[in-house]
């Protein structure tokens, strides 16, 4: 008899490992590609930062902000005062989480990476979420330390209170004396790397489920690099001369990915804006001049009616994720500015993009093929796979894959080593994926993912709704799509725009902003089943019908 002994592992604390899905529960992953077979021990952070030092690139810029800029060098220093206090002034473990909560910047992204360094994991979130969203996540993942910038410390100081095992918050950015900024001006600039395994976990990212029960995806080491040796090398091509922009938050895997692990995996830079709408985004591709650009297709839909000509000139590679890009989108882009929009379908689940079509290799209103290293298939409901130009779930494996923190919903994504991302594809002759569809409850809104089911619960507690049911309603003024309510009020309650004001500025109390429906239009009463369930598609359907007429209520 034979036996496999266990992955190597450097993690003292063993949460995250005890708390993995089972064995026959687990993703394939396949590493097809000879860069993927990455050494047993490996911290990512050694990888991505400090083997550039030990090359002499130690003077290369490596992260700004529109006031402050780090080399190599620099950065790696702040990341290892910022490990050092983590370590000697509050314990932190290989293997422990520690919750990071602000916008983006270099000293968020040094933070994230000081966690990881240390041999801790991360847990990502973004500074909109709220108490209730936050106390969960702590919860989820027993999380005893967060980093927190400063302006953002209200809402997590609240989520303590419901989460007791939240034992520190540290707030960064400011001039207390209890400051991380003020607690690594004594702290050593050199710290070794925990001697991590591999698959020890290194990032929890959590992402709204359609029953508005966040699940926290676990990546390890391995992930990290092979997201940059697959989608990075194979269809973004960076280059050390890059310089990265975007708008997605680095709590986002899209925003992590393009906003920090492609440049430094080639020695590039990147830019980080704490506020990136698209008139902010316009103006510091205007005066800093990046060259890779990452973003959602309603921000280049933005763009396009904003920008001035040469406002672009110094890009060369715009991506676009999050959601689908309509073709005149596309189109109209690459009108405007000569650049081929790089299109691409990521997960949280996933780490990033596994479907995109490189530059030369992009047809206009198609996701595009399968990255390298990565596997498709369109299967029917029963999982056998279907002919092309059949429409049916979108499944995938690769490098990576998804392995949810103790959450029985692991046997909804992953069936049979495949990962099912909750899409409806179809499949050309040609071996090109084209979106058609969500195929659950999801709503993906400006990049967002946001759960209808969540945002039903933040209206139902408010006392002038009786009931309501949430869905996607398309926006055809932005080739997107947005959250609309459709609400049976109390008796007694007068149904008019005073309401719908009152609803949605409770729903932004409750939970994070983008998750408020635009618009709240009142039924006397909800389309339903025989056996009484909500018929959502009938309120889409009406949806779509009532955007194509122009009737928003």
């Amino acid at each position: 008899m034979t036996t496999t002994a266990a992955p190597y592992t450097a993690h003292v604390d063993t949460f995250a490992r005890e708390h993995l899905p089972p064995p026959a529960e687990m993703p394939d992953f396949i590493f097809t590609l000879p860069e993927l077979r990455y050494p047993e021990r490996l911290n990512c952070v050694t990888e991505l930062l400090d083997n550039w030092i030990a090359k002499g690139h130690g003077e290369h810029p490596c992260f700004r902000s529109l006031d402050t800029q780090f080399t190599y060098a620099q950065f790696a220093a702040l990341v290892n005062r910022i490990a050092n206090v983590l370590v000697t002034d509050y314990g932190l473990l290989p293997g422990g989480r520690v919750l990071l909560r602000s916008p983006n910047n270099p000293l968020m992204a040094a933070a994230l990476f000081a966690v990881i360094k240390a041999g801790g994991i991360a847990v990502t979130s973004m500074p909109l979420l709220r108490a209730k969203e936050l106390a969960y996540m702590s919860d989820k993942a027993k999380v005893a330390l967060a980093l927190c910038d400063h302006r953002f410390l209200e809402e997590l100081e609240k989520a303590k209170l419901a989460s007791p095992g939240l034992a520190n918050i540290i707030p960064m950015g400011g001039h207390s004396n209890d400051d991380l900024t003020r607690r690594i001006e004594k702290a050593s600039p050199d710290f070794a790397a925990c001697p991590t395994g591999a698959e020890d976990i290194c990032l929890i990212a959590f992402t709204s489920g359609t029953t508005g029960v966040p699940k926290g995806a676990m990546h390890n080491h391995r992930d990290m690099l092979a997201t940059c040796d697959t989608y990075g090398k194979n269809v973004l091509e960076p280059r050390a001369s890059d310089v990265f922009i975007g708008s997605p938050p680095l709590a986002f895997t899209f925003g992590l990915g393009g906003g920090a692990l492609f440049s430094l995996r080639v020695g590039a830079s990147s830019i980080l804006l704490e506020q990136a709408a698209p008139d902010k985004l316009i103006e510091a591709i205007r005066t800093l001049k990046p060259t890779v650009c990452f973003t959602a297709p309603i921000a280049y839909r933005a763009m396009l009616a904003k920008m001035q000509p040469g406002d672009m000139a110094s890009l060369r590679i715009c991506v676009s994720a999050g959601e689908a890009l309509p073709q005149a989108t596309w189109e109209a882009w690459k009108k405007a500015t000569g650049i081929e929009i790089l299109d691409g379908i990521g997960s949280t689940e996933m780490l990033h993009i596994f479907i995109g079509a490189p530059a030369g290799k992009i047809k206009p209103g198609s996701t595009g093929i399968p990255v390298p290293g990565y596997e498709a298939k369109i299967v029917d409901e029963d999982g056998r796979e279907l002919p092309r130009g059949a429409t049916g779930r979108l499944a995938v494996r690769g490098p990576t894959g998804c392995r949810y923190l103790a959450d029985a919903r692991q046997t909804t994504y992953v069936q049979k080593g495949w990962n099912f991302t909750g899409d409806t594809y179809h499949l050309d002759e040609d071996g090109y994926y084209w979106h058609q569809a969500r195929s659950d409850d999801m709503i993906v809104s400006a990049g967002y993912n946001i759960a209808g089911p969540e945002v039903e619960g933040a209206l139902l507690s408010h006392p002038a709704v009786l009931e309501c049911a949430v869905v996607g309603a398309p926006d055809p003024a932005h080739d997107t799509t947005i959250v609309k309510a459709y609400v049976v009020a109390r008796s007694g309650q007068k149904a008019d725009d005073g309401l719908a004001a009152a609803l949605q500025e409770h729903v932004r109390s409750e939970i994070a902003p983008f998750k408020c429906p635009r618009i709240i239009s009142f039924v006397e009463a909800l389309p339903r089943t025989e056996s009484g369930k909500v018929q959502r598609f009938v309120l889409r359907e009406r949806a779509k019908a009532e955007a194509e007429k122009g009737t928003g209520r």
